[in-house]
């Protein structure tokens, strides 16, 4: 009997570590084929953080970064803990990508040492949509535990990288936990039937991705709910690509 009650309890403790192991393992599909199918599990991995960062060092490529997060953000369920310590994040930006203020928690620091504890925290307190943190550094160390808090309660962590100067945007190359770092650069509006407005276009590189490979999108920017379509002149990519980094 004390063998077999030893057997059931190694059984329990089995079940709830792939319990949760498979719950840490679903995914947050973007509902484009082109991008799910380079993602393992088909989307970004919950209990995981993500990475994003402007393509170049400017406000422009720095406010698509944004926006792409809070699109993720957006499709997720429950409460958004946004953490960051400079006051220009401008929530009606965040709206348009389906973002809205009654879902939001900013948590504003003094400096960018309790920008990544506030994050910490909450990843840790679980129960949220997702945690956003606007980070200039993200050292290996501080990277990891973020990512063991976010594994132990299976929230999305999106983290943007945010610069004031040039050198500072050289720290994105330097290696971090994170599952999935991501560029994002603006492109040139793709052009409407009324003249002088286009629809905005965003190449998204996965630079790089566990169990997978890197890749670049063109892509129509977020809409209200926060989704992306895939442009219709995405043959241009190369010739975008370089108009986008020869002026941003």
């Amino acid at each position: 009997m004390a063998a077999n009650a030893i057997i059931d309890d190694l059984r329990d403790r089995i079940a709830h570590l792939e319990g949760s192991s498979a719950r840490h393992k679903a995914t947050l599909p973007f509902g484009v084929a082109e991008i799910d199918k380079r993602l393992p599990g088909g989307g970004l991995a919950y209990g995981a953080i993500h990475e994003f960062a402007g393509g170049g060092s400017g406000v422009v490529d720095g406010a698509a970064a944004a926006a792409f997060a809070a699109g993720i953000a957006a499709r997720t369920k429950g409460k958004i803990v946004w953490c960051l310590a400079r006051s220009d994040l401008f929530a009606p930006a965040l709206a348009q990508v389906g973002l809205h203020p009654d879902r939001v928690i900013y948590v504003e620091a003094l400096k960018e040492e309790f920008v990544l504890e506030s994050c910490e925290e909450a990843l840790r307190f679980g129960g949220l949509g997702a945690v956003v943190a606007e980070l200039v550094r993200l050292p290996m160390t501080a990277s990891r535990r973020l990512q063991l808090a976010a594994e132990g309660s299976g929230t999305i962590g999106l983290i943007v990288r945010r610069w004031r100067r040039q050198t500072e945007a050289a720290d994105f190359g330097n290696p971090t936990a994170s599952t999935t770092p991501w560029r994002i650069s603006v492109l040139p509006s793709e052009p409407l039937p009324v003249p002088g407005i286009g629809h905005a276009r965003w190449l998204a590189e996965l630079i790089r991705v566990k169990a997978g490979e890197s890749s670049e999108f063109i892509v129509g920017a977020c809409d209200a709910s926060g989704r992306l379509n895939l442009s219709a002149n995405a043959s241009d990519r190369s010739d975008q690509a370089e108009q986008s980094f020869s002026t941003g």
